[in-house]
């Protein structure tokens, strides 16, 4: 289901912020809300899994939205969790729940008129790495690349070494834990990968410079392997 952000406001819901070629979507089958961004003449959407405690509103993922978009590629920013889930903390760090949801996500754009011939990626933010992670493994056939940012990786289990799509893991330089399980995560993936620390960095990456350097990244990997059609190597 796709309309604008006037048809939600006027259905009584929370429309998204304004932007350019944005429209307000629910994947179903919850209907959870989300923002796709198709910017004109796109090849490739990429599904934003977002981290703990955030949403289809993070300041952070929406400005690697725009960056992406910028880029010609397409984006979906939705919320993992309904607002009752959202109410128990545990929901927030259960991977196999939220995998499930962005599996939805997958499966609604790999259908839906506007995204279904589209090339399709995953960017995961810190617990949703492993969230985007498992779901890849679940729909091998239509995810081309994925893109970790401050990611948990490790939280994926053993899927890690079933994963065979070109997967780039990006994490700040002062992020001390996280780098280790990055590098412990990296190890076990079996297909076309890349580790990329942005010097100076902590785990949100506030720091000048250290997102757009994210987007810098991303936006490459993306357009590598989803613009190109070369997906999955073993």
């Amino acid at each position: 289901m796709i309309g604008n952000a006037a048809e939600t406001r006027a259905a009584g819901a929370k429309g998204p912020p304004s932007q350019t070629g944005a429209h307000a979507v629910y994947v179903p089958p919850l209907g959870l809300p989300g923002i796709l961004q198709t910017p004109e003449g796109a090849c490739a959407l990429v599904l934003f899994a977002h981290g703990s405690g955030s949403s289809r509103l993070s300041p952070r993922n929406r400005a690697v939205s725009e960056g992406l978009s910028a880029k010609g590629i397409s984006t979906l920013l939705f919320d993992l969790l309904t607002a009752e889930e959202e109410a128990q903390r545990a929901n927030v760090f259960d991977i196999p729940l939220l995998a499930e949801r962005v599996i939805a996500a997958i499966d609604w754009a790999s259908q839906e008129p506007q995204t279904k011939d589209l090339h399709l990626g995953l960017f995961g933010a810190s617990t949703g790495a492993a969230a985007a992670l498992v779901a890849a493994e679940r729909r091998g056939d239509h995810v081309r690349a994925i893109v970790s940012r401050g990611g948990r990786p490790d939280l994926a289990g053993g899927v890690l070494d079933r994963i065979h799509i070109p997967t780039l893991l990006i994490v700040g330089g002062i992020d001390y834990g996280v780098i280790e399980l990055n590098e412990q995560a990296f190890a076990r993936l079996r297909g076309l990968k890349a580790l990329e620390i942005v010097p100076g960095a902590s785990h949100l990456f506030p720091e000048p410079g250290a997102l757009e350097a994210v987007i810098g990244h991303a936006a490459r990997w993306f357009k590598r392997y989803l613009a190109s059609g070369s997906a999955r190597q073993p």
